[in-house]
């Protein structure tokens, strides 16, 4: 009993750091955490109901992001996303993604892939405006993106995608939230196109194709991140190349 109960530990232990990552991580993004506000340790302890070590390592990898910055003997204050630094935080994003999906080619599960493809054309066929629909399309989004990142056969890179993947979905989620539902639909169904053509690169085993597919799809997308509130000054352009 004691080894099993020494074993559960660490696994407890990192799911309530990821949670207070992602829940931080969202307010900051939403802007429910205003730019150059102090978190303070004692202050989270008593929101999140738990003990400080979670929370200075929960500081600490959103520092890692870019989003807090840790100053001696004054916690943590979140920093301000400027326009440059949205603009390179999709650049970012562009190179690793690109990157893990040309290393993806012919080593991705073909099985998975269809699947995932089986599904994507079910959501669409069945797309009804809502926050079910919303959801629905996230999941994917994830999956399809997971699936690339496992793939890669770099365990470097896909650490990397990883690290940043809770950034990303952060601003995603809150671009798809600040939009009109009308807005939000037609996007929505545009982002399927754009998965579809990754996902047919994939199974074609077509290298340049599957690159090209995904460049278009994180441009396609930083139009939609300028909707963030506390990104407001991105511009809307969707050419994210230095």
């Amino acid at each position: 009993m004691r080894g099993s109960s020494r074993k559960k530990t660490p696994v407890d232990h990192g799911s309530k750091r990821q949670h207070i990552v992602k829940v931080l991580l969202e307010q900051i993004v939403q802007g429910k955490i205003p730019a150059a506000t102090r978190l303070v340790t004692q202050n989270l302890e008593k929101q999140f109901k738990i003990s400080a070590t979670p929370i200075r390592e929960a500081l600490a990898e959103l520092a890692g992001m870019g989003v807090v910055e840790l100053l001696p003997n004054r916690g943590a204050t979140v920093r301000e996303f400027t326009r440059r630094e949205i603009r390179e935080i999709l650049q970012v994003r562009k190179a690793l993604e690109c990157e893990a999906i040309r290393l993806a080619v012919g080593r991705i599960d073909r099985v998975a892939l269809e699947q995932l493809h089986q599904n994507l054309k079910k959501f669409v066929a069945k797309a009804k405006p809502g926050k079910r629909f919303t959801k629905h399309a996230s999941q994917l989004d994830s999956r399809l993106h997971d699936l690339i990142a496992r793939s890669c056969g770099n365990r470097f890179l896909f650490r990397e995608l990883e690290r940043f993947s809770l950034l990303f979905r952060s601003f995603r989620d809150a671009a798809w939230a600040s939009v009109s539902k009308a807005i939000e639909e037609s996007r929505l169904l545009e982002e399927a196109e754009e998965h579809d053509q990754i996902i047919q690169a994939l199974l074609q085993g077509n290298r340049a194709r599957a690159v090209k597919a995904m460049r278009q799809h994180i441009q396609s997308t930083a139009r939609y991140w300028s909707n963030v509130r506390t990104v407001a000054e991105m511009s809307t352009s969707p050419d994210i190349t230095p």
